[in-house]
């Protein structure tokens, strides 16, 4: 088979771009390893940035987005005791975040990549890309039990940190830089409604707690827990008093609580790989680059790759220019690094590090004290929360 643009994965990465690709008239494959109702039952975050929102509505596949996700206008930080609002569209000039499952937007795009009759290859397994640095990569895969593959112009890795694309780039031009958390989340989804209006992210000498939603009706917490936690050692009752404790403040609000549907524990690590480009050879998403949650960053920095990359794409295809190629990787990891940083910064504030002396939580404590005391200090977080403004390169 042959195409433009091989692209390896269908997460929000892969599928995004394949449509803003199809929308500029380039032809391109998806290759994903797992069948479709594995894809479109996934459970991941689901906290989409302004500029997610914007990408996604220009390419058409924001329609039950707009009428079904949370608009959310700030969220609120407790820590001792008290409580601050941190108001996002006075602080950024009225940009915003929404709640829309990531897997809500990957069956959007799914439906409408199918609907659109192009080539969407579900249980294709690619084992490896090919002659990456020259004029036709290949891709090798496994569909319907037969060998087959797939010659590209360019080839798109949006298959993770484990997949195939990031391990065609040559170990020796590959460097990789890391850090893992010495804790994980336990997080739980409840039939509950949720017990605020926007997330609540709480600071607390017993660790950290988040309350989210997926829908007006059903509830997403999660607990600060040790490295190793198995989730049979929480039962419900212990987790809903865990998070009492956790979310306790002054005033009259409760923790509603209700059946709890799914429990899981999610390791906390930041990772980027650098270059995010290899002769015809691109990565995108988790293939690039891994942020701890606390940030809500990881959809939205694929979907900011993926819009850079069919830009550049699109600005080859009409003028023969591959400038913009060229500075794929630098455009993406200036963004990607501030992500990082923000994520990084989210984390180590508001979590209890097992190793912390009491000099490192007054530092917490104060860091928390100044963005309810000071505008600059709020405004940064809300911009960085938010989203970044896209590069136009």
């Amino acid at each position: 088979m042959r195409t433009t643009v091989g692209i390896i994965g269908s997460g929000p990465a892969g599928l995004l771009l394949a449509r803003l690709l199809h929308r500029a008239g380039i032809d391109s494959v998806v290759l994903e390893s797992r069948e479709r109702a594995h894809v479109e039952r996934r459970q991941r975050a689901g906290i989409l940035e302004q500029a997610t929102v914007d990408a996604l509505r220009a390419v058409g596949a924001a329609q039950r987005l707009d009428a079904e996700a949370l608009v959310h206008d700030g969220i609120e930080l407790r820590w001792n005791g008290r409580s601050h609002r941190v108001d996002f569209p006075s602080l950024t000039g009225g940009r915003r975040v929404w709640v829309y499952a990531q897997t809500e937007v990957v069956k959007d795009l799914i439906a409408l990549r199918l609907e659109d009759g192009a080539p969407l290859f579900f249980g294709a397994r690619a084992h490896t890309v090919e002659d990456a640095d020259m004029d036709r990569p290949v891709v090798r895969y496994t569909h319907e039990g037969q060998e087959r593959t797939l010659t590209c112009d360019y080839v798109v890795g949006c298959d993770g940190f484990h997949g195939v694309a990031r391990e065609a780039v040559p170990a020796a031009l590959r460097r990789t830089f890391e850090r893992v958390y010495p804790y994980s989340w336990l997080g739980v989804l409840a039939e509950v409604p949720p017990s605020c209006d926007e997330l609540i992210y709480a600071h607390s000498p017993r660790g950290f707690a988040l309350h989210s939603m997926r829908t007006p009706h059903v509830s997403r917490l999660y607990l600060q827990v040790p490295n190793g936690t198995d989730p049979a050692d929480w039962p419900d009752g212990r987790i809903w008093d865990e998070l009492d404790a956790r979310f306790a403040v002054g005033g009259a609000w409760r923790l509603r609580r209700g059946p709890i549907t799914a429990k899981s524990v999610l390791p906390m690590r930041s990772s980027v790989t650098e270059p995010m480009r290899y002769g015809r050879l691109f990565l995108a998403g988790d293939a690039a680059h891994i942020v701890p949650p606390t940030g809500a960053k990881g959809l939205n920095l694929a979907a900011a790759d993926v819009v850079v990359l069919a830009r550049a794409l699109a600005h080859r295809a009409e003028t023969g220019s591959a400038d913009r190629l060229d500075a794929y990787s630098d455009t993406c990891l200036r963004r990607v690094w501030r992500a990082e940083h923000f994520s990084y910064f989210m984390t180590t504030t508001l979590h209890t590090d097992p190793g912390r002396s009491d000099f490192e939580t007054r530092l917490q404590i104060s860091q928390l004290d100044r963005i309810a005391s000071s505008p600059h200090a709020a405004a940064e977080l809300a911009e960085n929360y938010t989203g970044l403004p896209l590069p136009h390169a």
